[in-house]
C-alpha cells in the first residue's frame, strides 16, 4: 500500500513539475497573417505582454485611432501553432462582422455561435499543415483544461475544429456565406 501511495506521489509531482516548466518555458513571437476585416480594411496587430499573465490569449478591437486591430497577449507563452490559431481565430472575427454588431452576453448562445465560427474559419485556414492544428488542439486543451473549463466545453470545442478542418468548402466561401447570413452581403 505504501508503494502505491509513494508511486501516485511521485507521477502527481512529475506531472507538476512537467507542467510548471511548460509555463516557464519562452516562445519566439511569430510574424501576424495576413488579416483584412469584411470591409477590406488591413487589420493591425499589436504585442502586449504581463508579467501576471500565464497563457497567451488575443482580443480583436476596434481602435478608433488606428482601426481594426488584434491584440496578442503574452504570446511568448506559446508554442507557434497555438500563436497561429489564436491570430486566424481573432482574425475571423474581423473578417465576419463581429465588431459591426453589439457584443452579445458573455457566454450566450449568440457568442457562443461567433466563437465557433471564429474557431471554425481558423481551423479552415490551417488546412495547408494538419500537423500545425493538431499541435494548436493539444495547446489549447491544456491552457483550456488549466483555467477551469469543464471537460465537456474542452471536447465540445475540439470537435467543432475537427470538424470545420475536414470541411469542403473554402475558406472565402464559408466567410461569405456568415456574412450574406448577418446581412453584411
Amino acid at each position: 500500500m505504501k508503494v502505491l501511495l509513494v508511486a501516485f506521489i511521485m507521477v502527481l509531482i512529475s506531472s507538476k513539475i512537467a507542467w510548471s516548466q511548460d509555463i516557464f518555458t519562452e516562445f519566439e513571437i511569430i510574424t501576424p497573417p495576413s488579416c483584412v476585416n469584411n470591409k477590406g480594411i488591413n487589420v493591425q496587430f499589436q504585442n502586449l505582454s504581463s508579467k501576471l499573465g500565464k497563457f497567451s490569449a488575443g482580443v480583436a478591437k476596434r481602435n478608433k485611432k488606428t482601426g481594426p486591430i488584434i491584440y496578442r497577449l503574452n504570446y511568448e507563452k506559446s508554442p507557434k501553432a497555438l500563436q497561429i490559431f489564436i491570430d486566424l481565430h481573432e482574425c475571423a472575427h474581423h473578417q465576419t462582422g463581429d465588431l459591426e454588431q453589439p457584443h452579445p452576453p458573455q457566454n450566450s448562445p449568440k457568442h457562443m455561435m461567433k466563437e465557433s465560427i471564429a474557431d471554425c474559419i481558423a481551423a479552415l485556414r490551417m488546412r495547408e499543415s494538419e500537423e500545425m492544428l493538431i499541435e494548436a488542439l493539444l495547446e489549447l486543451k491544456k491552457a483550456m483544461s488549466a483555467l477551469g473549463f469543464p471537460l465537456t466545453s474542452i471536447k465540445s470545442r475540439e470537435l467543432n475544429i475537427s470538424n470545420c478542418f475536414k470541411k469542403k468548402i473554402s475558406t472565402k466561401l464559408y466567410i461569405s456565406k456568415v456574412l450574406k447570413k448577418r446581412g453584411f452581403e
